[in-house]
């Protein structure tokens, strides 16, 4: 692995995929999002926009607060019931039971 840590709160490296299809995520990635052993993350992928990794509380609290009602104000450019469909993926993976 190879990469550079800029300031406190940005890093550009590179990883390289294993032959199971496993990537570390550098330390210094680890220490800024405070990612421990154990930790879940949720992967995003879209053909077109590429890839994204996050920590499933971010995406707790964006699926509580479609529950809540703010849909439309968290993501205008959805239709509510895109929304809602991805809030109940979120609480799955969460393994809750999504709201009705």
């Amino acid at each position: 692995m190879r990469g550079k840590r800029h300031g406190t709160d940005k890093f550009m490296g590179s990883v390289k995929v294993g032959p199971k299809g496993q990537i570390v995520i550098p330390k210094e990635v680890r220490d800024i999002f405070d990612i421990s052993p154990g930790d879940t993350l949720i992967l995003l992928a879209d053909a077109q926009k590429g890839i994204a990794i996050e920590r499933m509380g971010f995406f707790g609290k964006i699926a509580d607060a479609i529950f809540a009602g703010k849909a439309e104000e968290l993501y205008p450019e959805h239709e509510a019931e895109d929304s809602m469909r991805f809030a109940h993926e979120i609480k799955k993976l969460r393994g809750e039971e999504p709201e009705e």
